[in-house]
């Protein structure tokens, strides 16, 4: 069998909980080469975002070489919307208030570089050091790609693929009754992005929502884990988890992210169908709904199909995967 050389990726974030879970997975899997991670506007502003970005690699032993930047500040053109009753104030479940039992802190304040370059500047370096080989995974809104569409548009159409969790196809979504939460904050950008011609993969609710774990499942993850990581998987999701179980009923966490991360690493986990999908920017009720054609039409009735959607997922092998790279156990 041939060794596959591991995917060079760049993940483009909003941290947020689940990004942070994505994070964590992407670095633990030695299917992925991340050479650069890069910041927007979403679940929390873009500076909080970098912030917790920082903050979580200073638990982990980052790449060599990795390269962070931070980008857009704001949707392209509505006020932000952030997530933080989900997320928690710092979008890392008030990591803050987090004290080892001397009462210190858990996780000490961190220090963000003077000077950091955009994620603009991120991708072209990618981009010049591994030409045609390099794929972009968005986690949070499509702010950034839609940026580097209109002034960085070479750089972007290099991109092997462009991987983006959001939208919902088929499924209600999870900030209003028809949208997602990435697509609804800048529903313009995507519309700028699903009419690229990129090679775009979406990776929405219809399979996300099926990869999900309980706070005792959770725990008992950790419980049977050795790896020093599961205190802070346990820290960050306790906030996601009260808004799961007192606001939305079910209890569950999903792994929105983390799944968009799996299509990565193993391909064969998801069922992928051309369709193709536009985006209401500003219906009064259907703001940042993903709508995709899938009528019964031969394929000349209808509109040619403008990226790769996932429709069906092996949630339990998901859920292994992800689990074997969170919270590994003993041999």
């Amino acid at each position: 069998m041939l060794n596959t050389p591991p995917l060079k990726v760049i993940i483009d974030t909003d941290p947020g909980v689940d990004d942070a879970l994505a994070i964590l997975l992407a670095l633990a899997s030695p299917e992925l080469d991340v050479v650069g991670i890069t910041t927007v506007c979403g679940n929390v502003p873009v500076g909080q975002g970098t912030k917790n970005l920082f903050r979580l690699l200073n638990q982990l032993n980052p790449p060599s070489g990795l390269l962070v930047g931070q980008g857009a500040a704001r949707p392209l053109e509505e006020d932000l919307i952030t997530a933080i009753q989900v997320h928690g104030s710092d979008g890392l479940g008030e990591l803050d208030g987090a004290l080892t039992p001397g009462g210190m802190p858990r996780y000490p304040a961190v220090r963000l570089p003077q000077m950091l370059p955009t994620a603009q500047d991120v991708w072209n370096e990618c981009i010049r050091r591994y030409p045609d080989e390099v794929t972009l995974i968005t986690l949070g809104p499509l702010t950034n790609v839609a940026v580097g569409l209109k002034v960085n548009p070479l750089t972007v159409q290099k991109f092997r693929a462009v991987v983006a969790m959001g939208g919902a196809i088929g499924v209600p979504g999870n900030i209003s009754p028809v949208a997602e939460f990435n697509m609804y904050v800048d529903p313009h950008a995507a519309h700028r992005v699903f009419h690229a011609s990129l090679p775009l993969t979406l990776v929405p609710l219809d399979v996300t929502t099926r990869v999900g774990v309980t706070r005792a499942g959770l725990e008992a993850w950790v419980a049977g884990s050795p790896h020093p990581i599961g205190r802070l998987v346990v820290d960050m999701t306790s906030k996601a988890f009260d808004f799961a179980e007192q606001v939305e009923g079910h209890g569950l966490l999903y792994f929105h992210d983390p799944v968009a991360i799996l299509s990565a690493i193993d391909a064969s986990l998801m069922r992928m169908e051309p369709l193709h999908v536009d985006i209401e920017m500003v219906g009064r009720v259907s703001r940042g709904a993903t709508v995709a054609d899938r009528r019964s039409r031969k394929p000349e009735e209808k509109a040619t199909p403008n990226m790769h959607v996932a429709v069906d997922i092996d949630a339990d092998r998901a859920l292994h995967l992800i689990r074997s790279r969170l919270c590994p156990w003993s041999s």
